[in-house]
């Protein structure tokens, strides 16, 4: 029941809040962004639009309006809307809420919502107390969460829930967001404005999260306000203006912005999705031989504090994946690099890194070590049992003397004879396809020049 105290409270709670959480939405239509996930005629939309919401877990990076989209459902269903803490929510407490909301919809047929952010936190146990519940509709299950849910969250879970994925903001959308916090009266109230560069630097330290980019905004415009006054006034005023003049708004200049944020983080998190999307860039820039492409993702590794070794192990691997006997100083060159991140370690094994990665940029390419040693792999376990030879078997046992003659290469011209190596069944070349480029192709031109002389 709605008090004058109760009013009092929760108009207490906003003055005091941050300024992303004073701007979240509570309707579609103020909503910004997100349109192939919750755009005119999307899934998503339609079924807030007509309560009709089926169990749904809201998957994206940090500041993409995963919570804001669940405010709005709370806001717009006739269902009660519940909240679990996936930090410090237990068993007890799902199954307390899941018991009241089977009795709700007993008694009086209203449906529950139940939202549970960061839904990924919770452990096994705590996701199977919710299957039954979700499966029957006792509740509808909104759940928000930064981790790929097909790695994070029970199958059972999933294949009971629709998958919805948002992506980071582009630049328009955050744009809107911090213009439109410049001169809400939730927001800023037209106390400030804000300069077109400091503008953009805002947007490109967001990096698509409209969070950070609230945020950044916020503590700017602290920089920008004089001493002793709050940076956002009631009445759309600063603090100790005089309401009988037009207030001037204050200036958020760029040099405010940078002095409230000195230092720059993109997202990386190294036990999430973000982790694994630079690592692929990274070797993918490796192996299409853009140094650039390359060095970039190995600086936002290095700045989110990665583990050389661990990236020093992805350009060995690279190394003989990629680069192979096109080029068979690759490998020399990024087993250097390794030691050195053993010996020396950050900052300056920074370089050697770099200079290991521009390497594998620039050498010819080839796959063939890769690709010979997968189908070598294939046949032996796929196909059928191969003998040995009996001219190949060792000569150390009764009966040897039976076996086929053994050629010695030394004995012959180029030190090559012809052969048969492979088992019964198996014809040279069935697994290794030389590159066209580097050593490799130079040295089976070389082969093959010998062997037509001999």
């Amino acid at each position: 029941m709605e008090t004058l105290f109760s009013n009092m409270e929760r108009e207490l709670r906003t003055q005091n809040a941050p300024l992303a959480v004073r701007m979240r939405p509570v309707t579609l239509e103020d909503y910004v962004g997100q349109e192939q996930a919750v755009g005119p005629g999307s899934w998503l939309r339609l079924a807030i639009e007509h309560d009709t919401l089926s169990s749904v877990l809201l998957y994206g990076p940090a500041g993409t309006g995963k919570t804001t989209l669940a405010r709005i459902i709370a806001h717009r269903t006739h269902a009660e809307f519940v909240e679990v803490s996936a930090i410090t929510g237990t068993v007890k407490d799902l199954r307390r809420e899941i018991e009241a909301a089977d009795s709700r919809l007993l008694v009086t047929g209203r449906r529950t919502i139940l939202f549970v952010d960061e839904i990924h936190r919770f452990n096994r146990s705590q996701q199977d107390a919710l299957l039954h519940a979700v499966e029957n509709r006792t509740v509808v299950l909104v759940g928000a969460t930064t981790e790929n849910p097909y790695f994070e969250v029970n199958s059972a879970l999933i294949s009971r829930s629709r998958v919805v994925e948002l992506g980071p903001l582009d630049d328009a959308s955050i744009r809107t967001l911090v213009k439109r916090a410049l001169v809400a009266e939730e927001g800023l109230g037209g106390a400030f404005e804000l300069e077109d560069d400091a503008l953009d630097h805002i947007v490109t330290l967001a990096g698509g999260d409209a969070r950070a980019a609230l945020t950044s905004l916020e503590l700017a415009s602290q920089m920008a306000a004089p001493a002793g006054t709050l940076p956002r006034a009631s009445s759309g005023t600063p603090d100790g203006a005089s309401t009988c003049d037009a207030p001037v708004p204050l200036i958020i200049t760029l040099q405010h912005v940078l002095d409230a944020n000195p230092r720059r983080g993109l997202p990386y998190d190294k036990d999430g999705d973000m982790h694994y999307d630079v690592i692929s860039a990274f070797i993918k820039s490796m192996r299409g031989g853009d140094p650039d492409a390359a060095v970039y993702w190995l600086a936002r590794m290095i700045d989110a504090g990665e583990d050389p070794k661990f990236i020093a192990r992805r350009i060995m691997i690279a190394a003989s994946e990629d680069v192979g006997n096109a080029d068979p100083q690759a490998l020399l060159i990024a087993e250097a690099a390794f030691k050195a991140t053993e010996v020396i370690g950050y900052p300056e094994c920074r370089i050697n890194l770099a200079q290991a990665v521009i390497y594998l940029c620039l050498a010819p390419k080839s796959n063939a070590a890769e690709s010979a040693i997968d189908a070598a792999l294939e046949e032996v376990r796929s196909g059928p049992r191969r003998e040995v030879p009996t001219h190949l078997r060792d000569r150390h046992r009764p009966g040897s003397d039976e076996y086929g003659p053994y050629l010695y290469p030394h004995n012959y011209p180029g030190g090559w004879v012809e052969q048969q190596y492979l088992p019964d069944g198996l014809e040279r070349g069935v697994f290794y396809q030389p590159g066209p480029r580097g050593w490799e192709a130079w040295r089976m031109e070389a082969i093959g020049r010998d062997r037509a002389g001999s």
